[in-house]
């Protein structure tokens, strides 16, 4: 099969910065993470990474690599806890992009669906072709008719994980998604990694830039999820933990006393963090 063609300045460009930081991880820091599939995926891949190898050696471009495997480490802790109770359950990943935490944690019971917009799809289609008990679906995340895909008993139940999304999305389109998600599928869960105020701010030349984001206030960020989040609905209990080192500590061969004072930083100031809403059932909630 030949590569798959990416161009620069496309948004399937911006399936390939992520994934070569999983795999630039996987090989610098073994001990700390694993993806064998992300340098898999990179090798089907026809993109000039010249740019990224200039600077996989540098201190910002070793951080962000950590930032984005860990960020994914921690997402799949919080999905293999749920699945240890409910081991039937959909798994769910919202703007899934080229991401594979589905399989990563499959038990080899529960059903797991990928989502994303139809551009992304087409390359994940053709790189990670749907496998058993697994669909790629083409979806807008607040157009809410994907719901009815997620074909899953309600007491079978199912868990959600976003990476990255939610940065591009308004505070209120947040608010209606995860408030509609409560009620849709009680009993599951969703976990998705967040940032505060400060840190979109330091993100507008990078990523906001690039979506055409101008009013970056409006736009999600969260310093406290349980005392800001709670109140959008009696549905949910929601929790936190900072993403750095909120699971698993910075330890090990090649981490240095600066990779982990940048992790403080993140999960400290720059409110860095994994936030966790359980969605109550009926019972719980009277």
């Amino acid at each position: 099969m030949s590569p798959y063609h990416i161009e620069k300045d496309t948004i399937q460009e911006t399936l390939v910065i992520p994934l070569y930081g999983r795999a630039l991880c996987a090989r610098r820091f073994p001990h700390l993470f694993a993806d064998e599939t992300a340098a898999e995926l990179l090798e089907q891949i026809d993109y000039n990474f010249s740019a990224l190898e200039q600077k996989s050696g540098g201190l910002i471009q070793t951080f962000g690599a950590l930032e984005a495997a860990i960020r994914q480490s921690d997402l799949a802790f919080e999905v293999r806890e749920y699945l240890r109770a409910h081991p039937r359950a959909a798994v769910v990943n919202l703007g899934c992009g080229l991401d594979h935490t589905g399989r990563a944690c499959d038990n080899g019971t529960c059903r797991i669906y990928n989502l994303d917009l139809p551009d992304v799809m087409a390359v994940r289609e053709a790189l990670l072709p749907a496998g058993e008990r697994e669909r790629n679906l083409a979806a807008d995340l607040n157009d809410l008719a994907w719901f009815d895909a997620i074909d899953t008993p309600a007491e079978d139940g199912a868990v959600f994980l976003a990476a990255g999304v939610f940065y591009y999305f308004r505070i209120e389109q947040v608010r209606a998604l995860c408030t509609a998600m409560a009620r849709r599928f009680p009993g599951g869960r969703l976990v998705f990694d967040a940032a505060g105020p400060a840190a979109v701010k330091l993100m507008r030349k990078t990523w906001v830039k690039q979506a055409g984001i101008r009013d970056v206030g409006a736009y999600f960020s969260v310093r406290d999820p349980a005392r800001e989040l709670s109140p959008w609905t009696d549905r949910i209990a929601v929790s936190s933990r900072g993403y750095m080192q909120g699971y698993q500590k910075l330890r090990g061969p090649g981490i240095r006393p600066v990779h982990r004072l940048l992790a403080r930083i993140a999960d400290g100031p720059l409110k860095l963090q994994i936030v966790r809403m359980d969605f109550r059932e009926e019972e719980s909630r009277r």
